[in-house]
């Protein structure tokens, strides 16, 4: 891998071919702007290909794994068709980048996760969460269709009620909540996240590699053949980019007030 093309990841490596990946924006929360998000969608590529990992971890710098997509690029999409057209081409490769990624992938998810970052928090392979994190997908919210990751990876995860639920309201839970409800493995103390996740990643890395990732490729097979779900939902949630809903909901999210969607009025 060449970390020097990756200019918002910082990476280390660690003992026994674990790759330790932080989304390092934190004067930002590491919320995902268009650079950001080009690189985790080809990361995981890279990690697939790179003969000196064996498991990645990946969390954020600071307080947060990373608070959703950067406003300014959502006002920059909304509207732009050809920018709308880049995205769902790059959200695709993020997604099946990482079901398709034969190495481990473990999320050490240290505060909130919103948006892309939710993206990589949940598709990986093992995710655990500090207790006090707020996970979730607020597309509704901002006035766009669910596409990303949850139409496809939430209704495995969690059951179709509570994916309903949340991804309809678009109201966040708790780590604590994610893990009761079966969508992380583990939630812990926020200390003792990252150790936990590098524990893990250290006896993957040190097990049987081809039993580990053929058992990866298996279970992938739940995504892949939810792949139709995941394309239609990440279609929906680019022709919405292209409605007027989304304008009030990055309007309102600048202004700080609850949206007033042109679809919702009289």
């Amino acid at each position: 891998m060449l970390f020097e093309d990756y200019k918002q990841l910082a990476f280390e490596r660690r003992g026994n071919g674990v790759l330790l990946i932080t989304l390092d924006r934190p004067e930002k929360y590491n919320a995902a702007d268009e650079e950001m998000h080009g690189e985790l969608a080809r990361v995981w590529r890279d990690v697939h290909a790179d003969p000196d990992t064996r498991v990645a971890v990946v969390t954020g710098a600071g307080k947060a794994f990373s608070a959703g997509g950067d406003l300014a690029m959502v006002e920059r999409m909304a509207g732009d068709y050809d920018r709308v057209q880049h995205m769902l081409r790059e959200m695709s490769e993020l997604v099946y980048h990482m079901v398709d990624c034969e190495k481990p992938i473990v999320s050490a998810i240290n505060g909130v996760a919103v948006g892309a970052g939710t993206v990589v928090a949940l598709l990986a392979d093992i995710a655990i969460a500090a207790r006090d994190a707020r996970i979730g997908d607020g597309h509704v919210r901002l006035g766009v269709a669910a596409g990303d990751h949850a139409a496809l990876v939430w209704p495995l995860l969690a059951g179709m009620a509570k994916a309903r639920y949340h991804l309809l309201t678009g109201e966040m839970i708790t780590g604590e909540e994610a893990e009761r409800i079966g969508m992380v493995a583990k939630a812990l103390p926020r200390d003792e996240v990252l150790p936990e996740a590098l524990r893990i990643a250290d006896a993957l890395a040190t097990g049987a590699q081809p039993a580990i990732r053929l058992t990866k490729r298996a279970l992938s097979n739940w995504l892949r053949q939810a792949g139709p779900v995941f394309d239609q939902s990440a279609a929906y949630e680019m022709l919405t980019f292209l409605g007027p809903d989304v304008v009030e909901g990055y309007t309102a999210l600048r202004e700080k007030r609850p949206p007033e969607f042109p679809s919702a009025r009289g």
